[in-house]
């Protein structure tokens, strides 16, 4: 079989950053380039990839991330994008690469952890992980107190126009949960702000909060809420909530309570998140944010 070079920590090489990109273009439909063009690619996220001939053909990254679980702080990898050009699968590149980081960071963080699809289920079981089901919190909304804000002031932002403040906020955002949350995740956050959830961030602006939403029929689905202070949710979702929406589906661990709030155990083949630690340190009922997924 035939052996390729592995690099990594290619953040300043345009050619491989480049490749890099074209793969997960291929893989994904994610084009990285109007994240890291801006300078948001820190040395936090780090890829592991082999190279052929100056093609990256397969990859696994990871990114340190500082956890918060029930109040304290732990050191996270999260091992993502992993992928491998069609033309070069079945030769075991992915497990390589798995391997690879494993034995990098084994003593180095608290615990390992990943999302995957439902075509690798398997897959991290053979290295040691377990599955772990988050849980969907939900509110309904006619059980709730909310009472719509109908003189809320709520802005649309853009990349092009709003660009500023959506730095400011990801930098100095304000920790939602001790519960489950992280911190310091500015580039990943950065990175669903340009990539991801261009078209859904929107500013309220009487509470000076960013809220990272869609509308899906009845249901409001909150991807993140970023404030510099301690965000007043209920003020929030009386300022955003419509007549014909029912529920609302937040995509993080709330560290607060509304009547009319559930929380349930929700297994997702299309994202489940696999653990690789010691000592059992997620029970319960918990979500990791959405915009700390790499």
């Amino acid at each position: 079989m035939k052996k390729y070079e592995l690099v990594s920590d290619y953040r300043n090489n345009e050619s491989l950053k480049e490749s890099f990109n074209a793969l997960a273009m291929k893989t994904f439909k994610l084009d990285f380039r109007g994240w890291y063009n801006k300078g948001y690619w820190n040395d936090k996220y780090i890829p592991y990839s082999f190279v052929d001939e100056g093609k990256v053909i397969s990859n696994a990254s990871i990114n340190k991330i500082s956890i918060i679980i029930n109040g304290k702080m732990y050191k996270g990898i999260q091992i993502g994008t992993v992928m491998t050009d069609e033309n070069y699968r079945n030769q075991g590149l992915a497990k390589q690469l798995m391997k690879h980081i494993m034995k990098e960071y084994e003593n180095t963080c608290d615990f390992m952890y990943l999302f995957a699809n439902d075509t690798v289920l398997d897959f991290y079981p053979k290295f040691g992980f377990t599955r772990l089901n988050e849980s969907e919190y939900s509110l309904d909304l006619a059980k709730s107190s909310i009472q719509m804000n109908m003189d809320a002031k709520v802005k649309q932002l853009t990349i092009e126009n709003d660009l500023a403040l959506l730095e400011q906020f990801a930098e100095n955002r304000h920790v939602n949960s001790m519960i489950l949350d992280v911190e310091h995740n500015e580039s990943l956050l950065m990175f669903y702000f340009t990539v991801v959830f261009h078209e859904a961030i929107f500013y309220v602006e009487d509470l000076e909060t960013i809220v990272v939403m869609e509308e899906e029929e009845d249901t409001l689905h909150i991807f993140d809420i970023i404030s510099l202070n301690a965000p007043n949710v209920e003020a929030i979702l009386a300022s955003i909530v419509k007549e014909t929406m029912k529920k609302v589906v937040f995509y993080f661990t709330p560290d607060f309570t509304i009547e009319g709030m559930t929380a349930t155990i929700m297994p997702n083949d299309d994202d489940a998140l696999f653990v690789l630690t010691k000592k059992s340190l997620l029970k319960g009922n918990f979500m990791f944010p959405l915009t700390s997924h790499c």
